[in-house]
């Protein structure tokens, strides 16, 4: 579902002075709530003036606005940083995920001409207007060739190429200066990454051949569908693809149990292949990314401008995760978390007891995998009863290496999608395989 048409700020200044709109709206929003709260005899604390939902609104009605890296940016820390953040930043960084206007046909125009010539809609019989989908990077449109052909078309939004690098450093500075990240925390090597991954992202060339060698590893597999870019239409901010008609991968909620369990095993699957076979993942977990064609059973595999390799050191640590699990070795797994990156030496020094009690937890969980129930979260109310003590303790916060990141990032959104869809499964035998010291 896209939003409504808001034209998307370009040029460098427009973008810094939304930010700037930001955080006087936000400012104007503490004094506002601060003299309200003081009436009331409150002595609300900085973070609580903060976080209010008008303030919430501005943020989140900016940052979509801007859309590009700033949205982006948004959206990977709501996927990744789970537990650790405040609940009420988390909905401001969730409601990113669907929140995304659309580019102004004067500006949709503007952006095809610079690609294809003032004459470009000779080349197409059709070219629907209103796009099908709006995400952070770009829209997508449908449209029909001469020859009947349907085709999907990517744009992408004017400036949000060159605007990356400041709109990541905005976005940074602003949690920074609310307080909601500690000055203690190192994220340099966190938005080095995201930039890197954002630059990629937006490249629509690299995601073309990204989306063919996808396709190739894929092709023999008959549970999956992958468009083929049209290479004569795409170009660095225009990609073209197979149009491939299908319904949203979450609409499966209200399908028999058996085809969702399915269509999560073979996505879970897939993960797993990413990891330990291909060396090789699409890292964005969104569900818009996955969707179901329901007269073949297939799925349908969207969106690899985050695709990118899986280093073997980094597959290695996981099986060796895994192994130490299938084993029961408490030891095992605090080494395992250590080397893939998710615990650090000092969190488990000031922790300890939290964190093993973490892993009793996860290990009393593996011994009934054999048939696993992603609709029974009980286990999961017992992990988060643990993490205020460690997310409190600001000072141990830690951010986990950039390849661990994305990887986990795509292994819990999958996750996420197995808890919407209340499958089981055999995790069991579809894990084992790959578990490895």
């Amino acid at each position: 579902m896209t939003g409504d048409a808001r034209k998307v700020p370009a040029g460098r200044f427009a973008r810094l002075g939304a930010f700037g709109q930001i955080a006087a709206g936000v400012a104007g929003g503490v004094v506002a709530e601060g003299a309200r709260r003081l009436a009331q005899g409150d002595r609300p604390s900085m973070a609580d003036l903060l976080l209010t939902p008008a303030n919430a609104a501005r943020v989140t009605d900016q940052l979509s606005r801007l859309r590009g890296a700033a949205m982006k940016l948004g959206q990977m820390i709501s996927l990744d940083a789970g537990d650790m953040l405040p609940p009420e930043l988390t909905q401001i960084l969730a409601r990113l995920r669907e929140s995304a206007n659309i580019m102004p046909p004067a500006q949709l125009e503007k952006v095809l001409a610079a690609s294809w010539g003032a004459g470009w809609r000779k080349r197409f019989r059709r070219f629907d207007a209103r796009p099908v989908a709006a995400a952070s990077i770009g829209q997508v449109h449908r449209a029909e060739l001469p020859d009947g052909r349907v085709v999907a078309i990517k744009v992408q939004y004017p400036g949000v190429a060159r605007s990356i690098d400041s709109d990541v450093d905005n976005v940074a500075t602003l949690l920074k200066v609310s307080g909601l990240l500690p000055a203690s925390l190192d994220v340099a090597p966190l938005l080095v990454e995201a930039k890197r991954q954002l630059h990629e992202e937006a490249d629509y060339l690299r995601e073309a051949a990204m989306m063919t060698r996808y396709a190739d590893l894929l092709a023999d597999n008959p549970l999956f569908v992958v468009p083929r870019p049209i290479m004569d239409l795409t170009g660095g901010q225009v990609l073209a693809m197979d149009f491939i008609a299908a319904r949203p991968i979450e609409t499966l909620d209200d399908a028999s149990a058996d085809v969702r369990n399915r269509v999560m095993q073979a996505l879970l699957g897939l993960v797993l292949r990413e990891l330990f076979e291909f060396g090789f993942m699409q890292t964005d977990p969104n569900f818009a990314n996955f969707r179901w064609i329901e007269a073949t059973g297939q799925i349908v595999v969207l969106d690899f401008g985050a695709a990118r390799a899986v280093a073997p050191d980094v597959a290695g640590d996981y099986g060796a995760l895994l192994a130490a699990g299938f084993r029961g070795d408490a030891a095992a797994v605090r080494q395992a978390l250590i080397n893939v990156g998710f615990v650090s030496p000092v969190q488990f020094e000031r922790h300890g007891e939290a964190l093993d009690r973490i892993i009793a937890i996860i290990l009393d969980q593996i011994r009934r995998i054999d048939d696993f129930d992603f609709a029974d979260r009980s286990f999961v109310e017992h992990i988060r009863a643990e993490v205020p003590g460690i997310a409190s303790d600001r000072d141990s916060w830690h951010i986990p290496p950039a390849e661990a990141l994305f990887v986990q990032r795509k292994i819990s959104g999958t996750v996420l999608l197995a808890v919407r869809m209340k499958a089981r499964l055999p995790l069991k035998t579809m894990l084992q395989p790959y578990a490895s010291d």
